[in-house]
C-alpha cells in the first residue's frame, strides 16, 4: 500500500524521567504542505494517512455491497435458466431458455476495459511516486500531477469507448431479433439487465474520472490529489473485475 510522504525527520519528545514517567515518544508530522502545527502532530487521527484510510474504508464498503448486488443478479440468472414451464395442453414441463448469441464486439470491449484498468493503475502509482511528491510538497513544481493526468485521461477515453461498444452490442443483438421488449426471451432479457446495470455502474466511474480530472488542478495539497485518484482507481478496478465475472457468466453460463 503506498504511503504518504513526510518531509521532516521524527522529533523526539522526552518526558521527565520521574516516577511514572514515560519513555521518549515519536512525534511525526503527516506531511502535506505545511499549515499544520504541533496540534496536528498530536491529533494523528486527522492526518492525511488516516483520511486516506477512512476514504478507502468507505469505498471498499460501498464496493462490497455492490459486488453482493451483482452476486444476487447472477443467482437470479442461473435460477431462471433452470426454470421450467408447463404446457397447458399436454401438462408437460419444458424449458424456455434459448441461449443468446453474444456479439463479438463484447470481447473487444473487454480488452479496452482491461487496458483502462492498467492505465488507471499507472495513474495511481504516479500520484504516489515519492520523489515527485517531495518536489510538490517543497513547492518545486507539480511533477506527480503532470505524470498522472495523461493516464487518467487515457482511462476516461477507454471508458467512453467501452460504453460506446456496449451500445453497439445492444444494437447488434436487437438486429438479430433479440430486442429488449415484452417479447424478449428470458436469456435476452437477462443479457440486457446484466450488461445494462454494469454499464450504469461504469458510467458512474466515467463521471468520477471527469470529476477527478477537474479537481486535480484545484487541490493545492498533494495528499488530496492522492486520495481523489486512489478512490477513483479502486472503483474502476472493481468495475473491471465485475465485468470479467459477468462476461464469464454470459459466455459459459448459458
Amino acid at each position: 500500500m503506498p504511503s504518504m510522504f513526510t518531509h521532516t525527520p521524527a522529533e523526539t519528545e522526552r518526558k521527565d524521567p520521574g516516577i511514572g514517567g514515560k519513555p521518549p515518544v515519536d512525534r511525526r508530522p503527516t506531511g502535506g504542505g505545511g499549515g499544520g502545527g504541533d496540534d496536528d502532530w498530536k491529533n494523528q487521527r486527522w492526518g492525511p494517512r488516516e483520511l486516506l484510510n477512512r476514504i478507502r474504508f468507505f469505498v471498499f464498503s460501498a464496493l462490497a455491497a455492490d459486488m453482493l448486488f451483482f452476486a444476487v443478479l447472477v443467482l437470479f440468472f442461473f435460477a431462471r435458466q433452470a426454470g421450467m414451464r408447463m404446457d397447458p395442453r399436454t401438462h408437460e414441463l419444458f424449458g424456455d431458455w434459448r441461449p443468446v448469441p453474444l456479439p463479438p464486439i463484447l470481447y473487444l470491449n473487454t480488452a479496452m476495459l482491461l487496458v483502462s484498468s492498467l492505465t488507471m493503475e499507472r495513474a495511481r502509482q504516479n500520484i504516489f511516486r515519492e520523489i515527485d511528491v517531495l518536489e510538490e510538497w517543497l513547492g518545486l513544481g507539480r511533477p506527480a500531477l503532470r505524470r498522472t493526468i495523461p493516464w487518467v485521461g487515457a482511462t476516461l477515453l477507454f471508458g467512453v469507448l467501452f460504453l460506446t461498444g456496449q451500445a453497439m452490442a445492444w444494437r447488434q443483438l436487437t438486429a438479430q431479433g433479440f430486442a429488449f421488449d415484452r417479447w424478449s426471451t428470458p436469456a435476452s432479457y437477462f443479457f440486457y439487465v446484466i450488461t445494462g446495470l454494469h454499464a450504469a455502474h461504469l458510467l458512474l466511474g466515467v463521471l468520477a474520472l471527469i470529476l477527478c480530472l477537474s479537481v486535480l488542478g484545484w487541490f493545492k495539497r498533494v495528499e488530496f490529489r492522492q486520495i481523489a485518484v486512489d478512490a477513483t482507481a479502486w472503483y474502476w478496478h472493481t468495475m473491471g473485475l465485475a465485468w470479467l465475472v459477468l462476461l464469464a457468466v454470459l459466455v459459459l453460463g448459458q
